[in-house]
């Protein structure tokens, strides 16, 4: 991972660990941009001030707020005076056990990469980290805003996690579920869950929206027509009987699953193999394109000579 959005270093007790932090994680959706139907130009947006209707200039735009039906303008010299930290030091303020930290907290992850020579501090710290099944709180200033973070061991590395702040997490504005569940329900409901309990592969889960507007994408761009809309299944009957719908989910659990995962390879494969199917006619498209042109360009030199 070239480059970095913070190089710092990580400090608990007397030790220190220089690292640079790496985003962890991206969007693979594509780029829906907004186009003019007509001429298929592209539509833009200017900042216009409400005002007198003109296009305002980045230089002449400060920020605000409105306060009492009167707006708080806020330049960058007033901005640049709040206390903002300039530290480089991630300090490690405590560490507490992983299950306390509800993941209601997380904000954004980042890879933290140790660097050369920071080996040795980097390892004990995770390894620390794992052996004691703990987490390290730390305080980190990342684009002028101090935030708390997380310090996590992930596999061979350090994982930075930002959190909100507690008043950043709202509170529920419902009333309260009431119910109760009896034993025989419980009792059921346990044998569900055991029913579908697994090890969690993240690799088995795919995004069926984001592979939809691909395919959308491919057949629109190689002229097919596009792919029609699935028929939806008729929405079933509310079933009253709690019992009989927990009995029947154990049921279905439990029948055979080598029909289903057999469909379901199947269909990964006609989607993958219609996908490369529709790029190769884009392809073959683009050259038949490219070939008429310089037919024709060769053909308008020839009269003219």
């Amino acid at each position: 991972m070239p480059g970095g959005i913070w190089s710092g270093t990580i400090a608990f007790g007397l030790v220190s660990i220089p690292v640079k932090l790496h985003t962890a994680t991206s969007s693979h959706d594509p780029a829906l941009h907004q186009y003019h139907a007509e001429d298929a130009g592209r539509i833009r947006y200017w900042k216009v001030c409400e005002l007198d209707e003109e296009v305002v200039p980045p230089d002449e735009i400060v920020k605000g707020v409105e306060v009492d039906d009167e707006i708080v303008m806020l330049d960058d010299e007033d901005l640049a005076e709040l206390p903002v930290s300039s530290s480089k030091t991630a300090e490690v303020v405590e560490f507490v056990p992983a299950e306390q930290i509800d993941p209601i907290h997380y904000e954004k992850s980042y890879y933290a990469e140790p660097a050369e020579g920071a080996e040795k501090p980097y390892v004990l710290l995770r390894q620390a980290l794992l052996d004691a099944d703990k987490l390290a709180i730390v305080r980190i200033t990342l684009r002028r805003r101090e935030t708390l973070a997380v310090l996590r061991p992930r596999d061979e590395l350090l994982v930075v996690h930002t959190m909100l702040w507690p008043d950043e997490i709202r509170k529920p504005q419902f009333a309260t579920v009431a119910g109760e569940a009896r034993k025989q329900e419980l009792a059921m409901a346990g044998t569900l869950i055991e029913s579908m309990t697994a090890d969690f592969n993240p690799e088995d889960y795919t995004d069926a929206y984001r592979e939809a507007l691909e395919d959308l994408i491919a057949a629109k761009a190689s002229g097919r027509a596009a792919p029609g809309k699935k028929a939806k299944a008729a929405p079933k009957a509310k079933v009253i009987n709690l019992m009989d719908a927990l009995q029947k989910s154990v049921d279905a659990k439990n029948a055979p699953k080598g029909a289903k995962a057999a469909k379901k390879t199947a269909k990964k494969a006609a989607k993958k193999s219609a996908r490369k199917t529709a790029a190769k006619q884009t392809t073959a498209r683009k050259r038949t394109v490219k070939k008429a042109a310089a037919k024709k360009s060769a053909a308008a030199r020839r009269k003219s000579a």
